[in-house]
């Protein structure tokens, strides 16, 4: 089990990770000696009007709305629903408070916090066979804000052919990106970057300025390595072209420039810290915390359709006030359930409630009352896959946090300022990538991507060593270079056949080449036993193909002159040893792991289609008064890190919530 001093400071604090660079381990041998420093100093508790912790301090089981899941989406239409003081909103977290824990505040500490603490799922993939068999953890934040309060904070809202995509696909022009334009404004309030160059960073017209969540571009760390970027990017600008913002939208994503973040001023902005902090005093909102929904229970059906209004709720395991646990209550939704836990975990309540594959819930005892072999399935996700290298001197943060004087300075210019290393995010620079439009690859197969300006693949750089599951070296300085595939594709599977079947246009035809195999299924009929997670990766010759070239493109990129006083070579002997395709395609399967962005097990499909699972207006199919708003409903993995696509999908859902009722 992974250890770190974050965890403990975090537990006598009383008080994620949705991209993933250095994990609970990794920051522990880095340091032991940071919990002492930020033990001596306190956090400003926000108020928190209106949550309670335990089921039994309901002062009534019936609310307007229920919304299962205090993550990424929910707590946005938790926010928007409430602000009609008319109705009643109840939100159900499994997770703890993030009130007062100093390591979700500061930027760069988020994703130490996770996983294998209670502040998160502590999720594992099943054995993968494109990655030699290998098992891995996948972090999910439990907590308030879900992954949006552990995560790496990257956000953007992937391409405009994204969003006409699922537009097209599903039937529903309101998912277009000259609609969901809109809610860029909603959400967003974009920080600019301080410094004369500050323009050069980000484009105005690409953003929010008076939304719910605070926006920036934290550059204060590794300036060093910014200029050494800067200098390879001028020097291989066919290549590696200059985006002055990688937001996406309106904007195309292609090239390398500065990362967009969910913080500003030195500090993170979540769902929580944004959504839900908006809302705290409202009279009409009570947060249920430490509560897992075990399923949802059949009420009278409703306009010709069966209905599941009633929630079951029991004590997050560890939560209850006396030895002997609290009951198992009931609570019921006059107008609708939300379901906002996420593309496992909604999965895993519709499944337990009887919604899903009738094979697959007969196999575990579960009655089925929705027979949907869609639930469940259609996962897709981002592969990733961290290239580090040895580097010289002591820029990296490596040397930084292995030095216990420069960590105390840093706790305490952070404590006092907001400023210094842990203010900032882990990384300054991405950038979304095209294959070459004559790779061979393109020969066998169709171009997946929705458009020439959405990437086939990811970089984000990063000054300090990042190897998920791998240990950390006790000494040394290290870069990493994180190579994520962005457009997956798969093998077609049964699914694939209704979508064929369906198939009414070219676009459509397309999606099927991208139709994923990943699935998510129950293990047992236990609600609080772990998943099934088995996303399928590197399954293709076009997923391979695309990391392989990858993996490529970053030896030329770092082979630049610009980092050869700073980069003594590759790191591992998988990356040494990868001089040709066969060596590079064992380095790619005995290292990638996922960068966390999964979608679809809930997906989105046109009204009168025979599969998917909700409709365009987010109601789960064949029922009343369930609807579904989180990442699981995204047809297909966006051109993008997916909190800002869920932040958008969760503002237009409210809309569609509210002109329902």
């Amino acid at each position: 089990m992974r250890h770190c001093s974050m965890i403990g400071l975090c537990y006598k604090f009383n008080k994620a990770r949705s991209g993933g660079f250095p994990s609970p381990q990794q920051f522990a041998m880095w340091s032991s000696k940071l919990l002492s420093f930020v033990l001596t100093s306190l956090l400003a508790s926000p108020a928190l009007a209106a949550t309670i912790t335990q089921s039994t301090q309901l002062t009534t089981q019936t609310f307007d709305y229920i919304i299962v899941g205090a993550g990424t989406g929910g707590l946005v239409v938790a926010n928007r629903l409430s602000e009609d003081p008319r109705v009643s909103v109840l939100v159900i977290e499994a997770g703890v408070s993030d009130d007062s824990i100093l390591g979700f505040e500061a930027p760069f500490l988020g994703p130490t916090m996770t996983p294998n603490t209670i502040y998160d799922w502590n999720y594992t993939v099943t054995p993968q066979p494109g990655m030699g068999g290998r098992v891995f953890t996948y972090p999910r934040g439990r907590i308030l804000g879900g992954s949006s309060t552990t995560n790496f904070m990257f956000h953007q809202y992937g391409s405009s052919e994204d969003w006409n995509r699922y537009a097209a696909f599903t039937g529903d022009l309101g998912w277009a990106w000259s609609n969901m334009r809109q809610y860029v404004q909603k959400h967003e309030t974009f920080v600019p970057p301080p410094g004369p160059d500050s323009l050069n960073k980000y484009l105005p017209s690409n953003h929010g300025f008076h939304g719910t969540t605070f926006l920036s571009v934290l550059s204060e760390n590794q300036t060093d390595i910014d200029s050494r970027v800067l200098a390879t990017l001028d020097a291989l600008h066919d290549e590696f072209p200059f985006n002055r913002d990688m937001g996406g939208g309106d904007h195309s994503l292609l090239g390398v420039g500065y990362a967009v973040t969910s913080g500003a001023n030195g500090v993170r902005s979540s769902s929580s810290t944004s959504y839900l902090a908006q809302a705290n005093g409202r009279p009409n909102l009570t947060v249920l915390i430490n509560s897992v929904v075990t399923k949802l229970i059949q009420t009278p059906s409703t306009k010709g359709l069966k209905a599941f209004r009633k929630v079951q709720v029991a004590s997050s395991p560890g939560t209850a006030p006396s030895p002997g646990g609290n009951p198992v209550i009931s609570v019921t939704a006059r107008k609708e359930v939300i379901l906002s836990a996420g593309f496992i975990g909604t999965t895993q309540i519709l499944q337990l409630s009887g919604i899903g594959d009738s094979n697959d819930l007969s196999a575990l005892g579960i009655p089925t009352i929705i027979n949907n072999p869609s639930v469940g399935r259609n996962l897709s996700d981002h592969t990733q896959l961290a290239n580090v290298f040895s580097v010289r001197g002591t820029e990296s943060y490596d040397s930084i946090l292995r030095n216990e004087t420069a960590i105390g300075a840093e706790v305490q210019e952070y404590l006092t300022n907001k400023t210094g290393l842990l203010a900032g995010a882990i990384s300054n620079n991405l950038g979304f990538l095209r294959l070459p439009r004559n790779a061979s690859i393109f020969d066998t197969v169709q171009d997946p991507t929705p458009g020439p300006n959405s990437p086939h693949w990811e970089i984000i750089i990063g000054n300090v060593y990042f190897n998920p599951d791998f240990p950390t070296p006790p000494s040394g300085s290290y870069l990493s270079i994180v190579t994520s595939l962005i457009s997956p594709t798969s093998r077609k599977s049964s699914q694939s056949r209704f979508y064929e079947a369906y198939s009414h246009s070219t676009l459509i035809k397309h999606i099927l080449i991208i139709r994923t195999g990943g699935t998510v299924k129950l293990a047992s009929n236990n609600p609080f036993d772990k998943p099934l997670i088995d996303p399928q990766f590197l399954m293709t010759d076009f997923d391979i193909f695309t990391m392989r070239e990858a993996v490529k493109a970053v030896l030329r990129f770092f082979g630049y002159a610009a980092w050869s006083d700073y980069i003594i070579g590759p790191f591992g002997d998988l990356f040494a040893a990868a001089k040709d395709d066969a060596s590079i395609d064992a380095y790619v399967r005995g290292v990638c792991t996922s960068i966390l962005h999964g979608v679809g097990t809930a997906s989105m499909a046109p009204v009168n289609a025979k599969f998917g699972v909700v409709d365009p207006n987010l109601k789960v199919k064949g029922v009343d008064g369930l609807r579904v708003v989180d990442a699981s409903v995204l047809p297909l993995v966006p051109s993008a890190h997916t909190q800002g696509p869920v932040y958008l999908v969760a503002e237009r859902a409210s809309d569609l919530i509210k002109s329902g009722h």
